[in-house]
């Protein structure tokens, strides 16, 4: 290995560690090493084997070198471009994956329209392989088709594959149903600071799971007598919270009443494919869902999830920060009313086509052209709220848009307790962002953006956020460690680059 492969690699893992917020004694320990070893291997002065920087990769969270990994490890962006054409919205990844956990309910064959080829998907899929589950690709890599064995194998369950995704945590409500006792373990994903799963268990108490957290892993049993005997009023409206509970309703023998449930995009989606399995769903698109499961579900069904109302706000994002104009097609607007609202009292110059369905026969959709707008900073602050409100996942975005507008823009992101910060990544690439506290920012505009090589955030949409902002910064900027976005994003790079972007994926080594 040459001195300068050592520098490179030591680089790496000094970036990887301050953007985990580690010192080298941290890191050290976490090793069982010394800090002037972690120092002399950032620095490039000590030979370092595979076999520690695998270590040093799991410890951080991030890899460092890739060996056999046909995707992207960097982003290197040619900024100041402006983009145009058309782009369609691609099927939404949150109500992929819940659709995925949700075929373990069904002993028939499932077939998913469109699914989205990503990360997070992926690592659901091989989950799924490694119980028994024979999932494939079919129809030219488009759809998915599904079919469970008679037993599923959970003592085989690949746990690495499932630490790297959150979603894994409704594999909890389908599996109740199949046997008595069983372990997950603890789930991964972004970095988002702490996320309670007391809600879930909270939840699933009442059909008969009692969960028990240790050594990594959710130890279930399930009292196959229980039953819920009054409503269930969920502590937390979150999306994966109320997915359990109809996870766990779809096959309880009764009806089951939902009370302070989500109704966002992805519970919706859940709930059409759960009546496509023969579940009735009462209140689609209210805080109160009344479910009457079906204890067998054995059918050969085929649906298709509807587009990403997220995917569509980080396009339309694009579109304003590069000054472009820009045909998004198939936007779930019902799932984009708010944002809309909010951007055109921004100054935002818009058209919306007439609205029609999507595949799924139910949501609805439109075709949306963003011109270029001189924006002003809204009156109000920024702040999400449940569905109708203004979606969490875009709350972000706004940053971006913010910089981008003549004014103030207070930015109040009340629900995760880090992403907040993850947005002031945006000062290194010229934007005056100011950090209030752990869940607000003050954002200054208009930004003169400027290029920056740089970390990729750990968290999907702040990380996307710095990749539009790159593309809008004069000169040529790097992310590295692109892994998250790729969890969230089916090709993301290329079909910017279709749009008249200039995006080359990478690797050091």
């Amino acid at each position: 290995m040459t001195d300068d492969y050592l520098v490179r690699i030591g680089r790496l893992i000094r970036d990887a560690r301050q953007h985990r917020g580690w010192t080298q004694l941290q890191l050290a320990d976490a090793l069982a090493t010394s800090q002037s070893a972690v120092n002399r291997i950032e620095r490039g002065n000590q030979n370092i084997s595979l076999e520690m920087i695998a270590r040093i990769g799991e410890a951080l969270d991030s890899e460092i070198v890739s060996l056999g990994y046909a995707g992207p490890m960097h982003l290197r962006v040619v900024g100041g471009r402006r983009l145009s054409g058309s782009i369609d919205v691609k099927t939404s990844k949150n109500a992929c994956v819940a659709l995925l956990c949700a075929s373990l309910l069904n002993s028939g064959r499932t077939i998913l329209r469109k699914v989205a080829r990503i990360e997070e998907v992926y690592r659901i899929l091989e989950v799924l392989a490694s119980i028994g589950v024979r999932a494939r690709w079919i129809n030219e890599g488009s759809d998915l088709e599904i079919v469970p064995p008679a037993r599923l194998e959970l003592e085989a369950m690949d746990t690495e594959a499932a630490r790297r995704t959150r979603s894994v945590i409704m594999f909890l409500g389908p599996l109740m149903h199949r046997t008595e006792q069983f372990r997950i373990p603890y789930a991964g994903g972004c970095d988002l600071g702490t996320r309670t799963v007391q809600p879930h268990m909270s939840a699933l108490r009442h059909f008969g799971l009692d969960i028990t957290a240790t050594g990594g892993f959710y130890h279930a049993r399930v009292d196959g007598s229980a039953a819920p005997s009054r409503p269930i009023v969920l502590t937390e409206r979150g999306d994966t919270v109320t997915e359990n509970a109809l996870l766990a309703a779809a096959r309880h023998d009764g009806v089951t009443v939902i009370r302070n449930a989500s109704s966002n995009y992805m519970v919706q989606d859940l709930c059409f494919f759960l009546e496509e399995l023969g579940v009735r769903v009462e209140g689609v698109g209210t805080t109160t869902l009344t479910v009457h499961g079906v204890p067998v579900i054995e059918r050969d069904v085929d649906y298709s999830p509807s587009e990403d109302p997220v995917e569509a706000m980080s396009l339309l994002a694009a579109a304003v920060v590069t000054s472009s104009e820009l045909t998004i097609c198939r936007v779930p607007v019902e799932f984009l009313e708010i944002e809309l609202a909010v951007l055109e009292e921004m100054g935002l110059d818009c058209d919306r086509g007439p609205e029609y369905r999507a595949a799924n026969g139910r949501t609805r959709l439109v075709d949306l052209t963003v011109r270029p707008s001189k924006l002003i900073s809204p009156i109000d602050k920024i702040h999400p709220m449940p569905f109708p409100g203004l979606n969490i996942d875009n709350v972000p975005f706004f940053a971006a848009i913010a910089a981008s507008a003549q004014g103030s823009t207070l930015i109040h992101d009340w629900v995760y307790d880090n992403r907040a910060i993850y947005l002031t990544e945006l000062t290194r690439l010229g934007a005056s962002v100011k950090l209030l506290d752990p869940h607000r920012v003050l954002v200054e505009g208009p930004t003169r953006w400027r290029s920056a090589e740089m970390m990729c955030p750990p968290a999907l949409r702040p990380a996307v956020v710095v990749l539009l902002a790159m593309m809008a910064a004069e000169g040529t900027s790097v992310l590295r460690n692109v892994y998250v976005i790729n969890r969230g994003y089916e090709d993301l790079a290329e079909r910017l680059n279709a749009l008249g972007a200039r995006i080359e994926t990478f690797r050091d080594i």
